[in-house]
C-alpha cells in the first residue's frame, strides 16, 4: 500500500536561505537515495514553515535498514541544520484513503490527533472546481516513533495520528470547497494552506 511520510519544521528567517539550500542540495536527494523513497514535495506556508512530502513504496521502508542507517549518521549539513528547527513533527505511514488524481501546485493540509473512518471522506471532494486529489494517511507510529540520532539533534518530533490533504490549482477554491463538505469532513478545523515550492522524484 503507497504511503507518506510528512515532516513540518520551522527555521528564522536568517536561516531559511540555508535551510532551503539544505532541502534542496543535499537533503532530497540523499533521502530519494533511499529504496521505496519515491519522491518528496517541498511546500511552503510562510517565510521559513515548511511542510516535506515523501511519497514511500509502502509503509515499511519507515523502519528498513537503509533509511534508519541515514537517518543514525547525519551528514555535516544535516547536524548543523537539525538543531535549528522549530515546531517539529514527523509522521509516516500508509494512505489508507485517496480520491482523484495528480497533485496540485495548492494544498490545504490538517495535522489530525485522531483517525477519521477513511469510508466517510467525502469523495465529491474532488469533483469540485479547481480540486485534483483527497488522501488520508494514517501514522504508522511504532516505524515513525523509532529513536535516532536525528531525532536527538532536535531534541523530539511532535506527535500525531493521522494527515489529511486536500490538493487543487488555488487556496480560494480549496476552502470553498472544503467549507462546502464541512459536515462531511467531520471537526478537522481549517486546514493550513500550502504551496508548492520544490519537488523531485527518485
Amino acid at each position: 500500500m503507497p504511503a507518506l511520510l510528512a515532516i513540518w519544521g520551522e527555521v528564522p528567517p536568517e536561516h531559511e536561505t540555508e535551510h532551503l539550500h539544505w532541502l534542496l542540495r543535499e537533503h532530497a536527494a540523499e533521502r530519494l537515495g533511499v529504496p521505496g523513497f519515491l519522491a518528496v514535495r517541498v511546500l511552503r506556508s510562510a517565510p521559513g514553515r515548511t511542510l516535506i512530502l515523501y511519497e514511500l513504496a509502502d509503509a515499511a521502508v519507515l523502519s528498513s535498514p537503509a533509511y534508519l542507517a541515514r537517518l543514525d549518521d547525519p551528514t555535516p549539513w544535516s547536524r548543523r541544520i537539525m538543531p535549528m528547527l522549530r515546531g517539529f513533527a514527523r509522521g509516516g505511514g500508509p494512505v489508507v484513503a485517496a480520491h482523484g488524481a495528480g497533485h496540485g501546485g495548492c494544498v490545504l493540509a490538517w495535522r489530525l490527533d485522531a483517525v477519521p473512518d477513511p469510508a466517510a471522506l467525502p469523495a465529491a471532494l474532488v469533483r469540485e472546481d479547481r480540486v485534483c486529489a483527497l488522501r488520508l494517511m494514517v501514522v504508522d507510529q511504532a516505524g515513525s516513533g523509532l529513536p535516532t540520532a536525528e531525532k536527538a539533534l532536535r531534541g523530539g518530533d511532535a506527535p500525531f495520528a493521522a494527515l489529511l490533504l486536500l490538493e487543487g490549482t488555488d487556496q480560494a477554491a480549496l476552502r470553498q470547497a472544503a467549507a462546502w463538505h464541512r459536515d462531511a469532513l467531520g471537526p478537522v478545523g481549517d486546514g493550513a494552506a500550502y504551496g508548492t515550492a520544490f519537488a523531485m522524484r527518485a
